[in-house]
Order: structure tokens, then C-alpha cells, then sequence
């Protein structure tokens, strides 16, 4: 198999941002294509704006998309290209689907100095211990919580994630 042309693809993401910030308004300058054995998958862009969603991210849509046309919530052997450097909640998007690879165009830098996307508070949130975060947790009923997980557990025909 011939080796994938990978600034086509991130070209196309990039073309996917400017749809999304400056053609049709939709929300930030993000956008993404999702690449499975050469071929694109899906797509996506941001809509934040527009969705009144802030997990409508360019590389949501593109995962969202991706598994529905696959069928499965595993992305196995498939590359995302974005237009921007993922932030925390699509990395970890990418970490849950499988994804084997990631290739983006602008840095997290970018994103702050030419639109005040800023992702660090989010970083330094997520690297203190529960008790010091500023979304402030409380546990409780976790007896009824765990009753639940036992049962799920004991179940035969659980789906493996």
C-alpha cells in the first residue's frame, strides 16, 4: 500500500477551519478530517458558535462521524488530521477511540496568539488533585453507585471497551 499524503489531508482540515471561522461562521478556526487506509472517513469543523455546544469540536465531529459510518467505537488503524494541535478534551477523545495517529498544522501557541484560545488553565486544572480544582467535587452515594458496577461487571454479554 502506498504511503498516505498526509498534507493533502491536512490541507483539506485546514480548508475545514476556514469554512468553519471565516465562510460560514460556524465557530473557531478548527477543522478535521479522520483517514483510514488512505481513504478519508469523515470530516469535521468546529460549531461551537453556531451549535450553542462547546464539545461541537472540529475533531469530535470528524470521531463522531467516523464511528457511525464504521460502526464501531474504536478507531483502530485510522489518522487524525486537524488544522490546529488537539485540545484536552479531543486528545483524550482520540486516547478513548484508538486512534493511531495524530498529525496537526498549528500549535496550542497558535491558537492563543492569533484567536485567545487558551487550553492552559484547562492542563493545570487537570494535573491538581481533585480536592484543589475550581469545579469544586463532591462524592456521594457511591455504595448505590458501586451496586450498579458490581452487576455490570458480573454481566456475561458485556461489551469490552
Amino acid at each position: 500500500m502506498s504511503q498516505p499524503d498526509h498534507e493533502k489531508f491536512i490541507r483539506r482540515a485546514i480548508a475545514n477551519s476556514r469554512r468553519a471561522s471565516l465562510e460560514l461562521c460556524t465557530g473557531g478556526v478548527f477543522g478535521a478530517v479522520l483517514v483510514k487506509d488512505g481513504e478519508i472517513i469523515s470530516e469535521g469543523m468546529n460549531r461551537v458558535v453556531a451549535s450553542h455546544d462547546p464539545t461541537w469540536h472540529a475533531e469530535m465531529e470528524a470521531i463522531r462521524l467516523a464511528c457511525i459510518s464504521l460502526q464501531s467505537f474504536k478507531l483502530t488503524g485510522c489518522t487524525l488530521y486537524t488544522s490546529a494541535e488537539p485540545c484536552p478534551m479531543c486528545m483524550a477523545t482520540c486516547y478513548w477511540a484508538g486512534i493511531d495517529q495524530v498529525f496537526y498544522a498549528a500549535t496550542v501557541e497558535d491558537a492563543f496568539k492569533y484567536g485567545n484560545f487558551d487550553d492552559s488553565p484547562i492542563y493545570k486544572q487537570l494535573a491538581l488533585p481533585k480536592e484543589e480544582r475550581t469545579i469544586k467535587m463532591t462524592q456521594i452515594l457511591r455504595e448505590e453507585a458501586v451496586e450498579v458496577w458490581k452487576q455490570y461487571h458480573e454481566k456475561p454479554d458485556r461489551v469490552q471497551y
